[in-house]
């Protein structure tokens, strides 16, 4: 964005500054070419007037030359003199007014460099305080990652944990419900034993032999509830190590009435 913008108030639009230098160049050169044409005037006026008065000496020294061409001469004499005076009078002026613009540009051209000498002061000024705040902000967000960074590895401790947490309260669960279901077959096996100790007597038979399917279809019943709770339990823990979120509740326990 450098030296792209108009600077204000200096500037209505990109390159008024460059502009007005330009100008003021070439009337410094108009000006050195009115100087120059006015030398040469004044030296050529100088040799003219030289040549006149030489030419007066001589009609002076010469008896010979009439009157009227003496009055002739002086009248043209003069027309000259009152011709150069004028020319210079009019180079003069002219020099005149190109001093007064050249010196109104050369003060304009001083007041813009001093403008710009402030600009430019204020600028570093700003640039100053810029550079400081950059680095403060740099030194508070290097600190503020460095935060980050620890906290990134604290949840990340955290979610481990967390993890670990999980399969426990998972593993707990498991082995609670495999326990209870475990001493529930073992118990109804006690029991089938027992009945089938009682068979062996024809009298109880008839008696016992429902009895014994019953046990035998609840054993089995309880063992495929073992087996399930097993399988759920053992699948949640195995979601929760891969990194997914389920939510912490036991496994349904479907309750059995025994025989």
């Amino acid at each position: 964005e450098t030296n792209t913008l108009p600077f204000h108030p200096f500037e209505n639009q990109q390159g008024d500054i460059l502009r007005v230098e330009k100008e003021h160049q070439v009337l410094k050169e108009q000006l050195k070419e009115a100087e120059e044409k006015f030398e040469q005037l004044q030296s050529r006026s100088s040799e003219e007037i030289g040549a006149l008065e030489e030419l007066l000496r001589k009609s002076v020294e010469e008896t010979e030359v009439s009157q009227n061409e003496l009055d002739w001469f002086h009248q043209d004499s003069e027309a000259q003199g009152k011709k150069w005076q004028q020319e210079k009078k009019e180079s003069r002026d002219n020099l005149k007014a190109l001093r007064s613009t050249a010196k109104k540009h050369t003060d304009t051209n001083e007041r813009y460099l001093k403008a710009i000498d402030d600009k430019e002061k204020q600028y570093n000024v700003y640039l100053n305080t810029f550079l400081d705040t950059s680095n403060k902000f740099a030194n508070e967000k290097v600190k503020l990652e460095e935060l980050i960074k620890k906290s990134q590895d604290d949840c990340q401790e955290c979610v481990k944990r967390a993890v670990k947490a999980e399969i426990s309260v998972f593993q707990n669960w498991k082995e609670t419900e495999v326990w209870k279901l475990s001493g529930t077959v073992a118990k109804a096996e006690a029991n089938l034993k027992m009945l089938k100790t009682l068979s062996s007597s024809a009298s109880a038979a008839p008696l016992v032999k429902s009895q014994i399917d019953s046990w035998e279809t609840f054993i089995s019943n309880v063992k495929k509830q073992l087996e399930k709770v097993e399988a759920e339990y053992e699948e949640k823990i195995e979601l929760v190590k891969s990194g997914a979120r389920i939510s912490l509740t036991k496994v349904e326990i479907v309750d059995i009435p025994s025989p």
